[in-house]
């Protein structure tokens, strides 16, 4: 064990447990970000040694601001977690589902980001990761690209709200950089969870993703900030 920190939310299922349990084999001291109490307090047992339970709903302000006084400091940040109500077009997409969308994949980010940024910069090392998809690229969205089948508008909501995430990313790294922060996004490919109807029997092993998620968040003094990169480490165009 040793005296480095990660958080990782939605870390309770999916490729977020296996970001958390990679971290905690690699002797980070894990919290794993969870709404539902239950459910990560049996993740923590489950990842074992170094996991610790960090009750926290990212689309709960009262409720980011009560975990962010747990932890005094962090070295990293991930932010995994993140919604996908439906494949729907924009045309055929509501303005609501849109709105509960951008709030946790967005607004929950921005908000615990800048809750843990006190925490993080008590770090010498600080590193934020943030899980997008390789479906919020625009290049990938109209040119041929090695994931998915370019020309189609559906996942309106998720996609669209993964490119802003995309976009913070960008402005994070910016501003943060003279600081010493170093933050980049992940596109994690098709995975076998249950974010999206069909992912669960389509999708890949959420443990290979994940362990491109703890690249980024391990990245040594020379790693690259302000990128979009794929699980395997390969850039991702924006």
């Amino acid at each position: 064990m040793n005296a480095r920190t990660a958080l990782v939310t939605g870390a309770n299922k999916g490729i977020g447990k296996h970001i958390a349990r990679l971290l905690a084999a690699e002797g980070l001291t894990v919290y794993v970000g969870s709404r539902d109490p239950g459910r990560g307090q049996r993740a923590v047992e489950e990842i074992g040694a170094g996991a610790r339970l960090l009750v926290l709903d990212v689309s709960d302000p009262d409720g980011i601001a009560q975990a962010a006084a747990q932890v005094d400091r962090l070295d990293v940040l991930v932010n995994n977690a993140g919604i996908s109500l439906s494949l729907t077009a924009p045309s055929d997409t509501g303005v609501e589902e849109l709105r509960r969308t951008y709030e946790t994949n967005v607004f929950g980010v921005v908000a615990v980001t800048n809750a843990f940024l006190p925490a993080l910069r008590r770090s010498p090392r600080p590193r934020i990761v943030n899980v997008s998809s390789g479906t919020a690229s625009l290049t990938w969205s109209t040119n041929p690209n090695p994931q998915f089948t370019p020309g189609s508008g559906g996942a309106a909501a998720y996609r669209s709200s993964k490119a802003a995430l995309n976009a913070l990313t960008v402005l994070y790294a910016q501003t943060l950089a003279p600081e010493g922060v170093k933050v980049n996004a992940l596109a994690p490919g098709l995975r076998a969870t249950d974010l999206t109807p069909g992912a669960a029997a389509a999708g890949g092993d959420p443990a290979e993703a994940a362990q491109g998620a703890v690249r980024l968040a391990l990245l040594p003094d020379d790693g690259p900030t302000g990128g979009f990169f794929s699980w395997d480490g390969t850039p991702v165009p924006w």
